[in-house]
């Protein structure tokens, strides 16, 4: 069978371009896969899965939906119908990419659908959304975002080239035999989670993790990164975590953009993986904010820009101990194999002596408070050095491989 793309697209709106995108898939030898996500007018072009197939893959017929025909009512029936098919083309070895076209509505859609798939199956949206803020459409998943230019509204010589581009790409993925498959070695591969204020500590905990033989994945810990971490955990690709940046969980109590959901640092506790963690990068939050601006609700901290646009302002003592609270509260399901180490000496190099952001009596009660409220599965050493500093990363690197080999 040659390798297949599946195209997502209201085929109603979008009828043409969906056409030519499978032209363009057939003429490099490939085979397309039309799925109409559309639910009024007539479709411009034949689909393989038309609508009424989607909507009954959904749980509600076409009929039914027509009777009050609004994105409300009809968005969940048809992603969930389209993502039942894929997935099933997907176990059936009969889809090997999908490509989307879209709107603002369609590539909300499509997106949806798109991130209930696998890491490392390809995914290509070309979407009149994908020069603004695209957080919301690709979420943790490793979806590619095209710009089509013009509107998605008649072929064109701009479209026609861009739609061209679009196919290629996701047919050319299509050619990748290598698969992501869940991780059976001897040892297992670890998760790190990291941000650019503890990047040189990540570099050596990297470095010795290698050295004894670990794969590891690096994670930027922005909420994106520390959901997909936590993904790839319950995936089975990630057995043991060293989780070294945990800014994220300041963002999510104190508003930066930093911010993952209520999942972050729950799921090695819950599935039991040996786990390691300090609490590094918690002193400040991330802002995106006008270049160089200083928002008024923080100006009373101290504050840094980290670059023009993002702005980092340091949490003071109670702010310290709400977030320290959280932690405690997302790590409660954990039961042993799990050490939190504490760098007294600063959390980050914004807070460690000489930093931008160098506050002991936060650190202190930020400390005492995680010592005060950890559930009794987790261990919690201090030890006197910074974040970045060898002798913290080493002891917390030496930790983690003995909670793997002792439970090996």
């Amino acid at each position: 069978m040659p390798r297949t793309v599946a195209i997502l697209a209201t085929l109603d709106t979008k009828g043409p371009e969906a056409a030519f995108l499978k032209e363009q898939i057939e003429a490099q030898g490939g085979r397309a896969l039309l799925i109409d996500m559309g639910l009024v007018g007539e479709p411009g072009t034949s689909p393989d899965f038309d609508r009424q197939a989607v909507c009954q893959a959904g749980g509600t017929p076409l009929e039914k939906l027509l009777e009050d025909p609004t994105p409300q009512q009809s968005a969940p029936v048809i992603i969930a119908g389209a993502t039942a098919i894929l997935k099933e083309q997907l176990e059936a070895g009969a889809a090997h990419a999908v490509l989307g076209i879209g709107g603002t509505q369609g590539s909300a859609n499509i997106a949806t659908v798109m991130r209930e798939l696998p890491f490392g199956f390809p995914k290509v949206l070309v979407s009149t959304m994908a020069s603004g803020d695209v957080s919301n459409y690709v979420g943790m998943k490793d979806i590619t975002m095209m710009f089509p230019i013009s509107d998605i509204l008649g072929l064109n010589p701009v479209t026609r080239k861009i739609l061209a581009n679009a196919a290629a790409s996701a047919f050319g993925m299509a050619q990748v035999e290598m698969e992501l498959e869940p991780h059976s070695g001897d040892k297992p591969v670890i998760g790190i989670s990291n941000l650019g204020v503890i990047t040189q500590g990540t570099f050596r905990a990297l470095q010795r993790f290698q050295g004894a033989g670990y794969e590891c994945i690096v994670f930027h810990a922005v909420g994106s990164g520390g959901l997909a971490m936590e993904q790839l955990m319950r995936d089975g690709h990630i057995g043991a975590v060293f989780d070294y940046g945990l800014g994220e969980i300041a963002d999510e109590v104190h508003g930066g953009f930093r911010a993952a959901d209520a999942t972050r640092l729950t799921t090695a506790g819950a599935l039991q993986l040996p786990q390691v963690l300090a609490p590094c990068g918690t002193e400040h939050i991330g802002l995106f904010v006008e270049p160089d601006e200083v928002p008024e609700a923080w100006s009373d901290h101290q504050w840094f820009h980290h670059n023009p646009i993002v702005f980092v302002p340091r949490l003071n003592a109670s702010e310290m101990e709400a977030v320290a609270k959280s932690i405690c509260e997302r790590l409660q399901s954990t039961n042993g194999r799990a050490t939190m180490f504490l760098p007294l000496h600063g959390t980050s190099r914004y807070g460690v002596e000489g930093g931008a952001l160098r506050d002991p009596e936060s650190d202190a009660a930020f400390f005492q408070t995680l010592r005060d409220h950890m559930p009794s599965g987790v261990e919690v050493v201090d030890v006197e050095a910074g974040a970045e500093d060898s002798a913290f990363v080493d002891r917390a690197v030496d930790r983690l491989i003995q909670l793997i080999e002792d439970g090996s």
